[in-house]
This record gives C-alpha cells, structure tokens and sequence, in this order.
C-alpha cells in the first residue's frame, strides 16, 4: 500500500514540476514577444514616416532618372 502511495506522490510532484515549467515558459515567451514589439515600435518610431514609395511612384522615379540621362547626354552632344 504504501508503494501506491509513493507512486501517486511522485506522479503529483512531476506533473506539479511540469506545470511550473510550462507556466514559466509561458511567461519568458510572453515577455519576449512584449520586447521584440516595443523594439519595432521604437523603430518605427525612429524612422518616423519614412516607408517605401507605393509601386507607381517608384515608376516615376525611374521615367525622370531615364529623363535625366536623355538630357545629359544631349547636354555632352551624345547623340542617342
């Protein structure tokens, strides 16, 4: 009888012990989420504004960047 005891003993602290560890797992990955969020939004917040342009205004970008070379090349006399 007392075998079963022990045994029912044992038992109850390892799932107690896998409890507590998972409780504290749980927690670091909480907390670690919570840091990596306030690291992008303190980024964010340093770079302010600044986001990539929208597809269409890259497109104009490079037609000007193309204008540009057209023109300095007419400027140096290269005839295209």
């Amino acid at each position: 009888m007392t075998d079963s005891i022990l045994y029912m003993t044992l038992a109850s602290a390892g799932l107690a012990a896998i409890a507590m560890l998972a409780y504290t797992g749980l927690t670091g990955w909480r907390g670690w989420l919570q840091l990596k969020h306030e690291e992008l939004a303190a980024r964010h917040e340093a770079e302010g504004d600044r986001t990539l342009p929208n597809a269409s205004a890259r497109i104009e970008i490079a037609d000007l960047k193309e204008r540009i070379r057209k023109l300095e090349a007419i400027a140096a006399g290269v005839d295209l």
